[in-house]
């Protein structure tokens, strides 16, 4: 494979383990608002912090996430959300979702689901 192919360059990033679950976390939700470290954490469940902070500064540096800190209390508040551009990777990772629906995955659940309010 030429490393200089587009989705090589993608796939570099988005195929780490969790990578993917971060985005679609931070999109789910009634409305886009800005979820604390410890929030995604909880939704992640088996995730590890280290691997989390890693995962939420890689995604920063693509552009996927934006984040903002208070310094103003203890402990320090840490929150993301999801750049425009997160939020449109988020729609074509719905639509893998839907490919896996149709031909691969057999889940009535799913298939009706809201994504946004997903628990599973």
């Amino acid at each position: 494979m030429n490393p200089e192919c587009t989705l090589c360059k993608t796939m570099d990033y988005l195929s780490k383990k969790w990578t993917i679950i971060i985005l679609f976390e931070l999109w789910k939700g009634e409305e886009q608002k800005w979820k604390r470290f410890s929030e995604i954490e909880a939704l992640m469940g088996h995730i590890s912090p280290k691997i989390l902070a890693e995962r939420l500064k890689e995604l920063e540096g693509e552009g996927l996430v934006i984040n903002r800190v208070d310094a103003s209390s203890f402990p320090v508040k840490s929150e993301y959300r999801l750049t425009e551009s997160g939020e449109e990777l988020v729609e074509a990772i719905r639509q893998i979702k839907y490919w896996a629906l149709k031909w691969k995955v057999h889940n009535d659940v799913c298939m009706i689901q809201n994504c946004r309010k997903c628990t599973f």
